[in-house]
């Protein structure tokens, strides 16, 4: 029961860590940023089994994650409240050509985040852009005009 109650607690904290660390962030892994998750993950796994190393444990550990992934997976699919809560919503960072500059600045991206964006999307400037939206999985969307 304590590994389950645990799991549940480091759930919770990493659901709250990664909305605020913000979409983008998480949509594009440096190699830090990579190893960092690493890290994490093995400072999750200590503070959730402690010192139980037994099959068990993990299993339960593993399970426990497992059914509220699905828990909250159901949530974001069944309660619209719920989806914007646990995912976020999409978010017009451009608008016929021009920047949202407050948008831009909620989420820490730059003009040149989001003209790299652009040019990955085949679209050489910001003219052709009638919307541009940031998606809650961090990529963003462009409607060329």
């Amino acid at each position: 029961m304590d590994i389950s109650l645990r799991a549940i607690a480091l759930f919770c904290f990493v659901l709250l860590l990664t909305r605020v660390m913000g979409r983008r962030e998480l949509s594009s892994l440096a190699p830090f940023d990579m190893i960092l998750l690493i890290v994490l993950g093995d400072a999750i796994q200590q503070g959730l089994t402690q010192d139980d190393y037994s099959v068990t444990g993990a299993l339960i550990a593993i399970t426990t994650l497992a059914l509220l992934q699905r828990g909250t997976s159901f949530l974001s699919w069944r309660f619209t409240s719920a989806r914007r809560l646990l995912e976020g919503e999409p978010i017009v960072i451009m608008q016929d050509g021009r920047l949202i500059e407050k948008n831009l600045r909620r989420e820490r991206l730059s003009a040149a985040d989001l003209a790299e964006e652009a040019r990955a999307n085949q679209i050489d400037s910001f003219d052709r852009i009638k919307w541009a939206v940031l998606e809650p999985n961090g990529s963003i969307s462009f409607i060329e005009k």
